[in-house]
């Protein structure tokens, strides 16, 4: 008897070390993600300028004032020629290779500070040009050792300047990776999953009360349980093939836009609305409708008055998470045609659109090495985007929750 009894408490000591390990080993891996993606994607938030001296007095540009400050202002600056002086400047004040070492779009800033100050015209000022990819990467520590070297030489003559990446949160997509941006893709995750909420969450919910407090118990039922059940563990392709079938070549819907992977990606959260509702649903207690009914309330008074709304938090929570897990799929969206180059930041449901994660994996695809910081700056605002919809999941939960 000793002898089994010390051995009974060796398999428990074993098992409690086993358990602490399996702790210890997935938060280590959680944290070396975490740490791997903070490492390389912190340094997507921040763009490296080259501050240039540019004399638009002496440039003699088609412009005025007046122009500047009437409603042809853009088609006005479009053909002023601001390109060439960005490039003039740049190897005026850096010589052969100066042209190379301002981004592509480093033109743009000159327009935007002229709509801001048409005095700039008369005048020979210092502008602050973003650096070409190259040695954007150099001024961040990597690139080719010469483009490093230089940028030291003109960091210490004070003419290179670090801040915040404007365009990386307030653009779109490019194929020049220093005005590559997330907000187009970002909207495009809040339109779509706007509308997958907004059609999910009362269907699912209307379904689980149904099945749960009005449905028969019958083997049509039993079957529709099932399918439920099977449609939650289905591969999210399935519903992007659906989605494409249905949606796209049935109801011939707008390709690539918002609404479209909203109602996909609502066929495959509505299996998960169900099942979480149902729960919560059956996890009231019967005392409640029995009390309910007792008192002259009717059955559907039971339902909505008291017993929904004791469900609530359960269906929430369940709801949240559905939606966590929709807003990290891509592979449905790449069915239906989510992977489109988006320039613009779409404004409507029906404009061509795509998501953070299908953002993601066009970055990671790309050969330009500016692309992998930019990639992983991506995850990071995808990371903290799903963390805040947990958030929300665990405080209704904690605020709504009844303890029987």
């Amino acid at each position: 008897m000793a002898r089994r009894v010390k051995r009974r408490y060796a398999a428990e000591r074993r098992f409690r070390l086993l358990g602490l390990f399996a702790v210890v080993a997935s938060a280590g891996f959680l944290a070396f993600l975490l740490a791997n993606m903070v490492m390389n994607g912190a340094q997507g938030f921040v763009q490296t300028r080259l501050v240039i001296p540019v004399d638009f007095a002496r440039a003699a540009l088609p412009l005025d004032g007046a122009r500047l400050r009437g409603p042809g202002a853009e088609l006005a600056l479009a053909g002023a020629g601001l390109p060439e002086l960005a490039t003039r400047a740049a190897t005026e004040a850096y010589g052969e290779r100066g042209a190379a070492m301002i981004a592509d779009s480093g033109w743009t800033v000159l327009r935007d500070a002229l709509k801001r100050d048409p005095g700039l015209l008369s005048r020979r000022v210092m502008i602050a040009i973003p650096a070409a990819a190259a040695f954007d990467q150099a001024a961040k520590g990597r690139g080719a050792p010469a483009d490093r070297a230089l940028i030291d030489r003109l960091r210490a003559r004070g003419r290179v300047e670090t801040g915040v990446s404007l365009p990386f949160l307030f653009g779109s997509d490019s194929t020049d990776p220093v005005q590559a941006g997330i907000w187009g893709a970002l909207k495009g995750s809040l339109f779509t999953m706007a509308v997958t909420l907004l059609l999910a969450f009362p269907v699912g919910v209307l379904a689980a009360l149904y099945l749960e407090e009005y449905a028969p118990r019958n083997a049509l039922t039993d079957f529709i349980e099932v399918s439920i059940n099977n449609l939650a563990a289905v591969p999210s392709i399935i519903f992007g093939l659906l989605g494409l079938a249905v949606f796209l070549n049935l109801f011939d819907l707008p390709r690539s836009a918002s609404i479209v992977g909203g109602m996909t990606l609502a066929l495959m959260t509505m299996p998960v609305i169900v099942i979480a509702g149902r729960n919560a649903i059956r996890g009231v207690p019967p005392s409640i409708r029995d009390a309910a009914l007792g008192v002259g309330a009717s059955p559907i008074q039971v339902v909505f008055h008291h017993v929904l709304p004791l469900a609530l938090p359960g269906i929430l929570t369940g709801t949240i998470i559905g939606m966590a897990r929709a807003l990290g799929e891509t592979a449905p969206l790449l069915m239906i045609g989510m992977r489109a180059f988006i320039a613009t930041p779409p404004d409507k449901l029906t404009d061509p659109a795509t998501v953070l994660p299908v953002q993601i994996f066009l970055w990671s695809d790309e050969i330009d090495r500016a692309f992998i910081e930019k990639t992983s700056a991506a995850i990071i605002v995808l990371l903290v985007f799903l963390l805040a919809m947990n958030s929300v999941a665990v405080y209704l939960r904690n605020k709504f929750e009844t303890r029987w």
